[in-house]
């Protein structure tokens, strides 16, 4: 397989999200599955860039490749930001049950005071070890009950005033414009575009 970036994530999700996001990019993307390899990153920073920083350095010095990673979580200010860096490990279980537990946390307290936002980082770390990072984020409210199939995580809670839906509601493409994903990736574009072309990966 000719790989030029590497993207470390095995969420599929996630996985998915990227490929369309980094579509403009003119190089053969791939992910650690599909070349073997299976690191097993603690995550134990104590911000997003600690963490999405571990798993780009680790991947780009074992794979030798242009290397993508990100950290994003949840911050929900009725609960102090919280589940935050947490987020993927709030409750042991699937998506729904960390969903079913946020709104469990969340009981009682008013639509107007649910305001929430994912944050979202991505790094890129250069075969020579080099890093650039870049932030995106999302602002929304958790919503009363779920809603919506698509997306994943805490997509079916996270209600865009603005769209009158939950993430879960919006199109692939909708949510690939506005999502703190998207846009971490559009302020990290011009940064690749620049390395595929000084490496000569486009």
């Amino acid at each position: 397989m000719s790989c030029k970036l590497l993207v470390a994530t095995g969420n599929p999700g996630k996985a998915r999200e990227f490929g369309d996001l980094l579509a403009s990019v003119e190089s053969d993307l791939c992910f650690p599955a599909e070349i073997g390899l299976d690191l097993n990153i603690p995550e134990d920073g104590v911000t997003y860039l600690e963490n999405a920083s571990q798993k780009a350095i680790s991947y780009a010095e074992r794979s030798g490749l242009l290397t993508l990673a990100d950290d994003s979580g949840l911050e929900v200010d009725a609960l102090e930001g919280a589940p935050g860096l947490h987020s993927a490990r709030y409750v042991a279980g699937s998506d729904c049950d960390r969903t079913t537990a946020l709104l469990r946390n969340l009981e009682g307290v008013a639509l107007e005071c649910r305001t929430a936002r994912f944050r979202c980082v991505v790094v890129v770390v250069s075969p020579v070890g080099s890093l650039w990072h870049a932030e995106g984020v999302c602002e929304g409210v958790i919503a009363l009950a779920r809603s919506g199939s698509g997306g994943f995580g805490y997509d079916p809670v996270f209600y865009l005033p603005e769209y009158k839906c939950t993430m879960a509601e919006l199109s692939e493409t909708q949510k690939n414009r506005i999502s703190h994903r998207a846009r971490a990736i559009q302020a990290i574009l011009p940064v690749l575009e620049g390395l595929t072309r000084s490496w000569g990966l486009a």
